[in-house]
Formats: structure tokens, C-alpha cells, sequence
């Protein structure tokens, strides 16, 4: 864990972790008796809410001739195929076969779409992706929660992008500390290139590790907004989440970042904002350009470095600064290889401290 400097191939992004719950879209985003179509690990996903609001998720193929299902229609309880008017109940099964005959000996219920777990909680869907083209029971795994909110809070502000590259490396420049001051320079953030020492402790925490809560000593703008004695605490969690939480006196100010890859070169970033202070909504309109374009300097450097990724160079990681990719890496391997084994998750992180400039 703690070599000068190790070498990651890019075959190291070639792998999704399987068998884990993917963020899959606001509830907002979806009303009962509609669907939506996404593609997820590179698999076409229909999302739904029957007509009593119960969210579910179907592979998005007809499993007579491979149409996409969200070409038909959704009466709030079952799926029609637009091409020979199949339907699909929100469990995936086949309900009806119109051009059968009253005497033919085929059942319905034979046939059927991949249905796959679907939870809801502070306002957001989440997808468990099983082990492919395999049927998925219940998960035992608990959904990624935000801490200091309940399951039934909702999100005050929702912000969507698409990333050009892989989960894994999107996911290390947002665990990245040194890229701030050259990516994330301007007038209302900080001065580019500026440069200081900090020195954090880090703390494995479930499916992933924690910087540890802590007092602010430089504060940004938007931390004088909140105003009080602010302190952060991130929490970075397979596959793909970010929580940044920040606490004042008296209030919780807390910005929940989740990527959702679509296939290997597109990765999808949603941006929940969650907070507790009451005067923060009519704010919204004048702050949302600022959070967007902060995300958008990430994804511009992203996109830039895709360009030399396509030529397949080694990466160096080097210690201290990037020790935090290194430590995903060693996570991400264990997750796969409980799954694989069958055996508990062991998180191979242990609690020290981190220094860099």
C-alpha cells in the first residue's frame, strides 16, 4: 500500500463490478405509469412505476425478436410490446400472447424479460446488477444511504452529466486532491496553481473509506455562505459514490455524487444536493451555475485526458496523493473476489494519515 509508486494498466478499467447497487435516477424523474429507458453497463434497462407508484426495472428487449420494450406502451401495470402486443407484468413475466389461439398448448408465463431489484430511498433509485443474464434474488446489501438524513428526505437540487470515460477513472479525479488547484481554478473558488500543505486521516468505512471528518481552515465562498465553524467529512463507496458532507453550528450541508457507467467510454455523474438550511432554497437559481460549471471543470479535464488514454499508456500512481486511487483499486479487487468466492467482504484499507500539496 505504501510503495513509492505502482503502474495501473488500462485493462484495470476494463472490469464493472457486478453484484452491487448502481445509482439509477431520481424518483422525480419518474411518475406512476411511466417508464424510462437507460443503458447501464452497457445493457438496455426499462425503468417503471406502476400505477400504485411501486418503481421496478426490466431488460429492455422483448424476448420474442429483440425489440426495445419502451417503443410500446405502459398501462400502469404491464408492459406491451409495440410489435406483436406481448405484455409484461412490473415482475417481468409474460402475461398474455394475443395471436395465440384458445386451444394452443404454449403458456405465457413461460417466457419472460430479466427483471432486476430496484430500492428507493431519499429520493433516488437504485439498481442491483446481478452477474449477467442471471436472475437476481433480494439483495442482503443495503443500498448507500447519506448519513444525517432520513430514507424518506428528498433532494433539494439534482444535476446530470455525461462523462467521457470509464467509471474508474472518472471516480479516482473526484478522490483526486492534487488536481484542485489547476482544474478548479476561478474568481469565485480559488486561485489556480495555488499550493499548500494538508495532511488528512483516512478510515476504512462499509465498501469503501472515509476522510475523516474534520475542521475547514481555508474556506471557500460557498463556505462562508453557510457560515458558523464549517467541517467536512468525505465518504468515497463502491462503485461509484461520493459523499461530501458538510456541517456548520447548527446545520448539514451535504453533496452526493454517484456515476453510473453506461458502457466503457461513457460514464453517467448525477450531482444530489441535500442540506438543512431553510434560507438555501431561493438561492437555488442564482447557485446552480456555479455547482454546474465546478462539475463541468472536472469533466473537461476528464475529456482531455481520455484523448491520451486512447494510445494505452501506463499510469503512474505515486504515494501519498494518489494512495487514495490505489486503495479503490485494492477495494474493488476484494469486492469482486468476495462475490467470485462467495465469502464475506474484508476491506483491506486501514486507518492512517495522508499528506500532500
Amino acid at each position: 500500500m505504501n510503495t513509492p509508486s505502482t503502474t495501473v494498466s488500462l485493462h484495470d478499467f476494463g472490469n464493472f463490478l457486478r453484484d452491487i447497487w448502481y445509482f439509477g435516477l431520481p424518483s422525480a424523474d419518474l411518475k406512476p405509469k411511466q417508464f424510462k429507458a437507460k443503458v447501464i453497463l452497457g445493457e438496455p434497462i426499462l425503468f417503471g412505476r406502476t400505477s400504485d407508484g411501486t418503481p421496478f426495472a426490466l431488460r429492455n428487449l422483448c424476448p420474442h425478436r429483440g425489440i426495445p420494450l419502451h417503443y410500446g406502451h405502459f398501462e400502469g401495470d404491464e408492459v406491451i410490446c409495440p410489435y406483436h402486443g406481448w405484455r409484461f407484468n412490473r415482475h417481468g413475466q409474460c402475461t398474455l400472447i394475443p395471436s395465440l389461439t384458445s386451444d394452443s398448448d404454449v403458456d405465457p408465463k413461460q417466457f419472460g424479460v430479466l427483471s432486476y431489484p430496484v430500492r428507493e430511498a431519499q429520493g433516488n433509485l437504485w439498481i442491483y446488477m446481478p452477474a449477467k443474464d442471471r436472475q437476481a434474488p433480494e439483495p442482503a446489501l443495503e443500498v448507500p444511504l447519506v448519513p444525517g438524513f432520513s430514507a424518506t428526505t428528498q433532494p433539494q437540487a439534482v444535476q446530470k452529466f455525461i462523462f467521457p470515460g470509464h467509471l474508474d477513472q472518472v471516480f479516482i479525479n473526484f478522490m483526486d486532491p492534487a488536481h484542485a488547484p489547476f482544474v478548479h481554478g476561478a474568481w469565485w473558488w480559488r486561485t489556480r496553481g495555488k499550493l499548500f500543505e494538508k495532511a488528512k486521516t483516512f478510515d476504512p468505512s462499509p465498501y469503501g473509506f472515509t476522510m475523516r471528518r474534520h475542521p475547514l481552515l481555508r474556506k471557500s465562498w460557498a463556505h462562508h455562505i453557510l457560515g458558523g465553524h464549517p467541517e467536512v467529512e468525505i465518504i468515497y463507496r463502491l462503485p461509484g459514490i461520493r459523499i461530501e458532507t458538510n456541517y456548520t453550528d447548527r446545520h448539514t450541508f451535504c453533496f452526493l455524487i454517484t456515476l453510473t457507467p453506461i458502457n466503457e467510454h461513457q460514464t453517467e455523474l448525477t450531482s444530489i444536493f441535500y442540506w438543512t438550511f431553510p434560507w438555501l432554497a431561493p438561492l437555488k437559481p442564482l447557485l446552480a451555475p456555479f455547482a454546474r460549471e465546478f462539475i463541468n471543470q472536472d469533466l473537461r479535464i476528464v475529456a482531455k485526458q481520455s484523448e491520451g488514454l486512447a494510445y494505452n499508456p501506463p499510469l503512474t500512481l505515486i504515494k501519498e496523493a494518489d494512495n487514495q486511487a490505489k486503495w479503490y483499486y485494492q477495494i474493488k479487487r476484494e469486492y469482486a473476489k468476495a462475490i467470485q468466492e462467495g465469502r464475506e467482504f474484508v476491506n483491506p484499507m486501514k486507518t492512517q494519515v495522508l499528506r500532500w500539496r
